[in-house]
């Protein structure tokens, strides 16, 4: 009777019932209808174990970190934040009207001390236009093509050299504007030292090739050497000092002149013969540059493979972003001539928001590394 006992209630804690007969042997049967019902309550059982445990695990896996939006993505590959910084009197604010009027932002150009008593659009101050020096940064916004340009006009005084440092703390790339006369100068290599400070990658721009003395052969020697940073012209000029018409690219190896009101219109013609020789060196001389600083074009000159444009380009970008090379253009500001290759420069070799490592200070942690 124990056993019967037994059977019955295990049985029935299942949902199940026995039918037990007189003998003790008797086998007991189980009811159709009982063994419908224990597979409804197993198999719900089953499931809602099985899905508790899904849940758990789940809760226990780290959250995917969310993807960021295709559409924001596009946006900043186009969008470039830049910083015009160079010694005092080198063409910063010259320079940054004419990106101005060529952008579309401004309508007339106004110099530095003009004689209409206006000044430059960057010198908003009143004695900043007086004395014609920048005294404080100053921020506009531009778009050039399909590409948007964040830009600060800084300071080339060295006593306001604290604003330069506060413009590169949150730039992404900068140009470096050099006199084609004076060259490299001591608030030059002020500059030079912020920027590597603040890891900010960097386009060289000869400028004031209209002025008698310019030697832009002899500026990028003094990067090189002064500034210890490998350099190489992008550009060849076509006459000098008051016969400077133009500049050679020596990627597209094409002649580029600027016409219409106020240069506005490039025209790209065939190299003049008398230049051929010295484009072919100063290409060379780029390409053995970039194979000291580029793995992909150390790996082309080794092997005597001359490289296409796209894989110089696609070099010099590299390089740049790295901070292991600066492309080097020239022009002349005041002249309205060759600015705009530099804003295709701008947009070619410096980098997006997305290319730039930015890093917080933690105060608590005794300023450590975020």
């Amino acid at each position: 009777m124990l056993a019967h006992r037994l059977c019955a209630s295990t049985l029935l804690r299942s949902g199940l019932t026995c039918s037990l007969g007189r003998s003790t042997t008797a086998a007991a049967t189980i009811r159709p209808a009982a063994v419908n019902t224990f597979s409804r309550l197993f198999a719900a059982r089953l499931s809602s174990t099985n899905a508790a445990t899904a849940t758990a695990a789940a809760a226990a896996e780290p959250a995917a970190e969310p993807q960021p939006d295709p559409a924001d993505m596009a946006r900043l590959e186009r969008l470039r934040n830049i910083g015009i910084s160079a010694h005092i009197d080198s063409g910063k604010t010259t320079l940054t009207e004419r990106i101005l009027y060529y952008t579309g932002r401004i309508r007339e150009i106004h110099e530095v001390r003009g004689k209409d008593n206006v000044g430059a659009t960057m010198d908003w101050m009143d004695l900043e236009r007086e004395k014609g020096i920048t005294i404080q940064s100053a921020a506009t916004y531009a778009q050039w093509k399909d590409y948007n340009f964040n830009i600060i006009d800084t300071p080339g005084h060295v006593d306001f050299t604290i604003e330069v440092e506060r413009a590169l703390r949150v730039l992404d790339g900068a140009v470096l504007v050099l006199c084609a006369v004076s060259g490299v100068q001591s608030q030059t290599m002020t500059v030079d030292r912020q920027m590597r400070r603040y890891n900010v990658p960097r386009i060289s721009f000869i400028n004031k090739m209209d002025r008698a003395g310019a030697n832009p052969a002899r500026i990028i020697d003094q990067i090189r050497s002064k500034l210890k940073m490998p350099a190489a012209a992008l550009q060849v000029p076509i006459g000098a000092e008051d016969s400077f018409e133009g500049v050679i690219d020596i990627l597209k190896m094409k002649a580029i002149y600027n016409e219409g009101a106020r240069g506005s219109e490039i025209v790209e013609r065939d190299i003049p013969e008398n230049l051929l020789d010295k484009v072919r060196d100063a290409r060379e001389e780029l390409i053995t540059t970039l194979a000291e600083v580029d793995e992909v074009i150390g790996d082309l000159f080794i092997e005597e493979k001359e490289p296409t444009e796209a894989q110089l380009r696609d070099a010099i970008r590299r390089a740049t972003i790295a901070r292991k090379f600066t492309p080097v253009l020239m022009g002349s500001a005041i002249k309205d001539k060759s600015v705009q290759p530099l804003l295709d420069a701008v947009c070619d070799y410096l980098p997006n928001p997305t290319e730039v490592q930015n890093l917080a200070l933690d105060l608590k942690q005794n300023e450590a590394p975020v």
